[in-house]
């Protein structure tokens, strides 16, 4: 009862103490049918919060999404579920669910009446322009009586989340001179002829399985040997994305770092889906990898991981390469090297031309990050004059440079990263 008159709504605490004005004017003036007034005032916000305290509803509530990932820009649904599992019917229900506000207003909804075993659903939409992950919940239930004199609060524990992703445009076919390599320890070049199961040896290294040793070459060589397993081959690829925040410009969704992020999980997806074993590499060093670069298997599922991954992506405070540029050596080079960079200087134009190594195919899509703010005419130059050389700095060191603005589309600069090639190209859509 206590909570109950806590609860007590606008309505009900205005009758409440209209009705003790009442009752104190009506002993003033010694008018019965006034007092009369004061005590009905006063009765019905008690009486109302006494009904609502003695309600024993039994309910239970589900949230059901349309998907549990959704781009940016696009609509997503959310389906709310009440069920009475009580023997009596319930009163006047309010329902509201608790959402980020970036994803829109909170939503509320009015159930009238419930039967026993009766079951409401009601959905909501919501939509977000920033990426990122959402927790949605826990919905609440405001019980009420028929007057809107009295309201007490329920809320469930029940969360999930939502996970809006940057947006993922569908990119054409084009020619890549991307690199075959194998899934075993040697590169495609190396795989014998005769077949998948051939085995070539090297020398034991700790921590190799025992079972792998190959006696007759131990014998052989007099130095313990293990089979170097070949597998079919397969196309890889790493995608290098630049967050460093110096090398972007603009702010929100029309940022240059948004237009990166969009870049990487658009290519991302279109390569794994046409056979390409990704792996998803940032300046910082961190990954996300497909199964091929990730032996334990927990990267078989990449486009979702690379999709969840993107969307929490922040821009970094790193300065430099060096952390990208030792994990890429100490994980191999080979497969095709893309990479989607912000500003870069010279020097750092220099580092990443070094990281082509070989006949590894490289394409780099260098934003011009500076159009996408306003600045002074000089300063404008001055990044001019080192965009364009660390983009020809780039393409002299054999990298196919793709240039891209804040008008263009990724769509629309992807055919060319696969021209200007003077290798045997490959064709995305097709792997062998």
């Amino acid at each position: 009862m206590r909570d109950a008159l806590r609860g007590l709504t606008t309505r009900g605490r205005s009758f409440l103490a209209a009705g003790i004005a009442v009752v104190i004017a009506s002993v003033a003036v010694g008018q019965d049918d006034l007092m009369r007034i004061g005590v009905l005032l006063v009765a019905l916000p008690l009486l109302s919060a006494w009904v609502v305290a003695r309600t024993r509803y039994r309910l239970a509530s589900s949230r059901r999404l349309s998907s549990p990932r959704t781009a940016a820009g696009q609509d997503s649904s959310v389906t709310l579920g009440v069920e009475n599992i009580s023997r009596l019917p319930t009163g006047l229900l309010l329902v509201e669910d608790r959402v980020p506000y970036v994803l829109g207003s909170r939503p509320r909804f009015v159930l009238d009446r419930v039967e026993p075993r009766g079951h409401r659903e009601v959905t909501y939409i919501v939509r977000s322009d920033v990426r990122g992950r959402y927790v949605l919940g826990p919905m609440s239930i405001r019980l009420t009586d028929p007057f809107g004199l009295c309201e007490l609060h329920r809320s469930f524990h029940t969360r999930d989340t939502l996970v809006i992703t940057p947006q993922v445009h569908r990119l054409p076919t084009v020619q890549l001179a991307g690199e075959w390599a194998g899934s075993g320890e040697s590169r495609a070049r190396a795989i014998a002829t005769a077949g998948e199961d051939d085995a070539a040896t090297r020398e034991y290294r700790q921590g190799d399985d025992l079972r792998r040793v190959h006696w007759r070459s131990t014998a052989r060589l007099g130095q313990l040997m293990v089979r170097r397993e070949e597998q079919p081959w397969q196309s890889r690829c790493t995608i290098l994305l630049d967050t460093r925040t110096r090398a972007h410009a603009g702010d929100g969704p029309a940022s240059s770092f948004e237009w990166a992020v969009s870049a990487a999980a658009s290519i991302g997806v279109h390569l794994v889906r046409h056979g390409y074993h990704v792996r998803l590499l940032t300046d910082a060093g961190g990954s996300v990898a497909s199964a091929a670069h990730d032996p334990s298997g927990i990267g078989s599922d990449f486009e979702g991981a690379l999709l969840d991954a993107l969307a929490v992506v922040t821009p970094s405070r790193h300065e430099s390469f060096d952390d990208a540029a030792r994990t890429l050596r100490r994980g191999g080079g080979d497969g095709l090297l893309i990479a989607i960079l912000g500003i870069v200087d010279p020097q750092e134009a220099h580092q990443l031309a070094r990281l082509r190594q070989g006949t590894t195919s490289a394409v780099a899509l260098l934003l011009d990050s500076g159009a996408w703010t306003t600045m002074p005419e000089a300063a404008r130059a001055t990044m001019d004059r080192a965009y364009d050389g660390s983009a020809a700095l780039m393409s002299a060191a054999g990298w196919r440079v793709v240039l891209a603005g804040p008008s263009d589309t990724v769509a629309g600069v992807w055919p060319d990263a696969g021209r200007g090639s003077s290798r045997p190209a490959t064709s995305v859509g097709a792997p062998r």
